[in-house]
């Protein structure tokens, strides 16, 4: 196993563990599974909120680029 998918699959596992604990004790355990993954999945930008705007500020730069390109 190389190390590119040990580190995949150690983000996954962590990011599932992170909605199940928002799923079952986290502040947004009102809310479906569904949810609590989709948060899990990015879990770094709850953690780390401004995280977020910076990837945020890559997407909206990458789009900007793409459409100056064509």
């Amino acid at each position: 196993m190389s190390k590119k998918s040990t580190i995949v699959i150690i983000y996954l596992v962590l990011g599932l563990l992170f909605a199940l604990y928002g799923w079952l004790f986290g502040d947004n355990s009102y809310k479906s599974f569904a949810y609590n993954l989709g948060t899990g999945l990015v879990w770094p930008v709850m953690l780390f909120p401004g995280l977020g705007k910076i990837i945020g500020a890559v997407i909206i730069f990458g789009f900007v680029a793409l459409v100056l390109a064509s």
